[in-house]
């Protein structure tokens, strides 16, 4: 089963997917996508590695995700992946155009093969105006176009505001 779980900053959602996760009873692997460059992002990430049980698996990787779900994939595992809105920045910081597509697109096709269950958190990002300067416009359309991508193959799609799960697609919560 793929899910994906939306919403804005601090909504809810990484807390929403880990809880879907430790409630599949499955065997856990949590891929983190972000890159801890400042203070800020490293106590973030702290926070999170906090909430985690022990027994969850960890991999780190901010470019290749196809990859590393198709390596890590398996029946009687769910895989958690945080965040893909990171993930897209990483790639779109690599002013790579070429290599964004490919990954993307690599994610993409790999959905319909991947075992197990897999669950994406991303942030909404285009409930506001249109942001000022090229590349944050660019960050919103790529972020539109991979969760309207991402949601088409998803079966469940969850909206989370103030910590209360809205379910866009598929099976209520």
């Amino acid at each position: 089963m793929l899910q994906l779980i939306l919403g804005g900053a601090r909504s809810g959602k990484s807390r929403l997917a880990e809880k879907l996760a430790s409630e599949s009873a499955l065997d856990v692997i949590y891929i983190a996508t972000s890159q801890p460059l400042d203070g800020e992002m490293n106590e973030r990430v702290a926070l999170h590695r906090e909430r985690r049980p022990d027994s969850w698996g960890l991999v780190e990787e901010p470019l290749e995700l196809a990859r590393v779900l198709q390596q890590n994939a398996a029946q009687g595992r769910c895989l958690l992946v945080d965040c893909l809105t990171l993930w897209l920045t990483n790639l779109l910081m690599l002013d790579d155009q070429p290599r964004l597509a490919q990954e993307r697109d690599a994610l993409l096709q790999c959905l319909a093969t991947l075992p197990g269950e897999i669950i994406f958190v991303s942030n909404e990002t285009g409930l506001g105006v249109v942001p000022l300067g090229e590349l944050t416009r660019r960050y919103v359309d790529e972020a539109g176009w991979l969760h309207q991508a991402l949601a088409e193959r998803c079966q469940r799609v969850v909206f989370t505001v103030a910590g209360l799960p809205m379910t866009l697609k598929g099976s209520a919560l």
